[in-house]
Order: structure tokens, then C-alpha cells, then sequence
């Protein structure tokens, strides 16, 4: 666990240090988000903070890979140098998106690549767990699946990040369930500790603290397409290296026999996790295909631009979010691993209650009228990140 949070430390550390350099060249390249009709921010912001947090992740990657525990085992080593390989790539995709305001259909080529990058080196989905059997896939779908769960990962926290601040702490928050649960996973199946999926969480999870200082509201850059595609592809292959690495067959000994959601979990916790994200992705496809237009269009529909548009300003529209967020990712592994009837009640109290605060209104109106007292940074206009209003 020491070197875990070694290798959390590197990641926050350095991508807090280089969003602050990669700020100044943003500025200086004019890779700056525009101020446009349909926008809602009103000043213009800089990007590149993607870049910065793929810094944040090399660097634990590289230390990882020089530390006597997780340096030990091949397969993290090769895995973790795939994985970088194919987030450079993604990212590289989202900083020429943040420049040149990509395609659609080029910016969804690139993500294809950086997929194939990764099952070309082996990363990639080898079996569906089916209960008590797991079902080998063939070649040919196991590339299938593994390219459409990286391209529905990427997308989901593509869209979500609308806000400042949203993005990385709905990821930050994601990831740090799925290394509670990947470690403990080995713990209780007494397997070595060290695996792919534990160290590229953990570095996510370092990579989104260092990140938000710069970028919680009121925000001084944007994480850009380079970014929000960044964490959505480290999600996705945190999950495939798993399912490569564990045997789902074991996952019934986690709770003693019988029951779907332990075989499942690897499967279920990524979506429970990008559950606000996706659902976000499935609703504006919907609605953007019933009228007639292709889902990248932009609109103002989504579920962040609904939480403020019912009176709740900025930061309580993120906060809502995050807690959502949370709720669904640790709910799903305290359902999983406690099997308690008091856990099932938490969650319900505690869902009714942000039920309540999501869809209530605040009493302040729109939130955005400055109390006595209250902090000036309130008054600063609220920049919203325009990599939503894109699509």
C-alpha cells in the first residue's frame, strides 16, 4: 500500500507543478477556449491541463516501474507501458481537438487508434464472467469489445465535463472506488497485491488532485478534450486489465459462494462509476437523434446545464454531482462485498436525501447573488468549460 501512495503523490505532485507550465505555453500557443454566442463562459480560458495530468501519470508510471514491488511483476510493467502508449496517443488526439476543433469523425479515428494500440500489445478484454462460468472470447471479439468499451469510457467523461471542476472530481472520485476495490479484491483472494488496474487508478486518482486546485471554480484552465479523454481511457483500460489479470471464477470466494454482483463487479463498477457520464451521453443521443441531428451537435440540455437552470449555481451543481457520484460507486461495492440489509438502507436514506437536494430548489434563487459575508470569488463570472458546448 506505501508504494501506492508513492505513486499517488508522484502523480498529484507533478501534474500540479506542470498545469501551471502548460498553462503559460497555452496562453503563449493561443490554445485558449474562444468566447462564442453559444457558450456560457465569458472569459477565454486555457487548455492543456490534459497534458499536464498525462505528465502526472507518466511520472507514477515511471517510478512504479522502478519500485521493487510493483517493478516485480511483468505484467504491470507491460500492461502500464501499453496503456501510456495508447493515453499519449488520446491525448495527443484531444490537444489537436483543443487547437484545430477536430472532426468528430476524426477526433473518433484517434480514439479507434489509441483502442488498437492497446489490443495490439495484448490489453484487451479476454473473457464475460457468466456467473459461476466465464466464457472465453474469440480474437475477433474480444478487439470488438475491448475498442467499444475504450470508446464509450472516453466519450462518457468527454460529455460530463461541462463544469469546472466536474470532470476531474467525478473521475477522481470513480477511480478511488475502483482501487478500494481492485486492492482489496487481492487481499481477500490473497493474490499479489501489485496489478495494472490498482496502479493506473491510483495514478488517475493522484493525477485528479493535483489537477483541481487549477481547475475547481472559480477555474484558471481547462482540462480540454485532451484531458476529459485522458481519464475516460484510463478508466476504461483500468477495467480490461483487470479482466485480464483476475479470474472471475475467484470472485465467488469474495463472498463465500453464490451471487451474481461479485462475478459482475469488474464489469459493473466502471459503469457505476461513469454512471452520471453515460447516462448524460444516452440522453443527449436520444434527444439530439429525435430532432434530427447528429449526437455531436451542441445543445444546453445536459445534466449539469438542468441542475443550474434549477436555480443551483456552479459549485453546488459539481457537488451534487460528485455525490452522486459517489454514492453510486461505493454503494455498489459496499452492496457487493458487505451483504447487509443496513447497507441497503444507507444507501436509500442517503439517495432520497440527494434526490431532495437535486431536485429542490435553492432558496437563494440561482445561487447567484452574494450573501453578507461571502467569499468575492463567488462574484467572478462562472466559467463553464466549453468542451460540452462543442457537442
Amino acid at each position: 500500500m506505501r508504494e501506492y501512495l508513492l505513486v499517488l503523490l508522484i502523480s498529484a505532485a507533478t501534474t500540479y507543478v506542470l498545469a501551471a507550465v502548460w498553462r503559460r505555453v497555452a496562453l503563449r500557443t493561443g490554445a485558449v477556449a474562444k468566447i462564442r454566442a453559444r457558450d456560457v463562459h465569458t472569459v477565454e480560458m486555457p487548455y492543456f491541463g490534459g497534458v499536464a495530468m498525462l505528465c502526472g501519470v507518466t511520472a507514477a508510471f515511471l517510478v512504479a516501474n522502478h519500485l521493487p514491488f510493483l517493478g516485480e511483476v511483468p505484467i504491470v510493467r507491460s500492461d502500464s507501458r501499453a496503456v501510456l502508449l495508447g493515453a499519449a496517443v488520446i491525448c495527443a488526439v484531444g490537444v489537436l481537438d483543443d487547437l484545430l476543433d477536430l472532426n468528430p469523425f476524426a477526433k473518433l479515428a484517434g480514439q479507434v487508434l489509441a483502442a488498437g494500440l492497446l489490443v495490439g500489445f495484448g490489453v484487451k478484454m479476454l473473457y464475460i464472467p457468466l456467473n459461476n462460468n466465464t466464457i472465453a472470447l474469440d480474437s475477433s471479439v474480444q478487439i470488438a469489445i475491448t475498442v467499444f468499451f475504450v470508446l464509450l469510457c472516453t466519450n462518457a467523461v468527454n460529455y460530463v465535463d461541462g463544469l469546472d471542476g466536474l470532470a476531474a472530481g467525478v473521475v477522481g472520485i470513480g477511480a478511488f472506488a475502483f482501487f478500494i476495490y481492485s486492492y482489496n479484491l487481492t487481499v481477500q483472494l490473497d493474490l499479489v497485491r501489485a496489478t495494472t488496474s490498482s496502479l493506473i487508478t491510483v495514478a488517475v486518482v493522484g493525477a485528479c488532485i493535483g489537477f483541481l486546485p487549477h481547475n475547481f471554480q472559480p477555474a484558471r484552465m481547462f482540462m480540454g478534450d485532451s484531458g476529459a479523454m485522458l481519464l475516460g481511457f484510463l478508466l476504461a483500460t483500468s477495467t480490461i486489465s483487470l479482466t485480464g489479470q483476475m479470474d472471475s471464477s475467484q470472485l465467488e470466494d469474495t463472498r463465500g459462494g453464490g451471487g451474481l454482483l461479485p462475478t459482475y463487479l469488474p464489469l459493473v463498477l466502471p459503469l457505476a462509476i461513469l454512471a452520471l457520464p453515460i447516462l448524460d451521453f444516452v440522453l443527449a443521443f436520444v434527444r439530439r437523434t429525435y430532432h434530427g441531428k447528429w449526437w455531436f451537435v451542441a445543445d444546453k440540455q445536459h445534466l449539469h446545464h438542468r441542475l443550474m437552470q434549477r436555480g443551483h449555481g456552479m459549485r453546488r451543481a459539481v457537488l451534487i454531482m460528485y455525490a452522486w457520484t459517489a454514492l453510486v460507486s461505493f454503494g455498489v461495492i459496499a452492496l457487493a462485498q458487505l451483504h447487509s440489509w443496513e447497507v441497503v438502507v444507507v444507501i436509500v436514506v442517503v439517495a432520497i436525501v440527494l434526490s431532495i437536494l437535486t431536485l429542490g430548489r435553492p432558496i437563494n434563487g440561482k445561487g447567484g447573488k452574494r450573501k453578507s459575508g461571502q467569499s468575492r470569488l463567488d462574484d467572478r463570472p462562472e466559467v463553464v468549460n466549453d468542451a460540452t458546448s462543442r457537442r
